[in-house]
């Protein structure tokens, strides 16, 4: 059988790691063991991180929220409870939107309940 010479498929195989490692100190930029592991390691943080940031966002609108309606007089808790009975069906990141720059709009929202 022939010779099959792969050194083309190394190089392309390594520019293609070190391209996702680009901006990766020490060893883990250059190294090929490193990197594979440093590729794995960021891949599962990515993918945690996604859904993490939903949850860091939910909690972010919540505190807007509450603090908005703490300028009227109102509790998060009893406003969310008040939205319901009413049937006003605004999720909490449009309302925490209109908490933070728009807070005449907001001001009318609460005035309704």
């Amino acid at each position: 059988m022939p010779r099959v010479k792969r050194g083309t498929l190394h190089a392309k195989r390594r520019r293609y790691l070190k391209k996702q490692t680009k901006g990766y100190m020490w060893g883990r930029k250059s190294k090929m063991k490193l990197m594979k592991t440093a590729i794995v390691k960021a891949g599962a943080y990515a993918y945690r991180d996604r859904r993490r940031k939903k949850r860091d966002m939910r909690g972010l609108a919540i505190i807007r929220i509450n603090a908005g309606a703490r300028e009227h007089g109102t509790t998060y808790a009893k406003l969310i409870s008040a939205l319901k009975k009413k049937n006003i069906t605004i999720d909490r990141k449009i309302l925490s939107t209109l908490a933070k720059d728009h807070p005449n709009v907001f001001k009318k929202i609460v005035e309704q309940i």
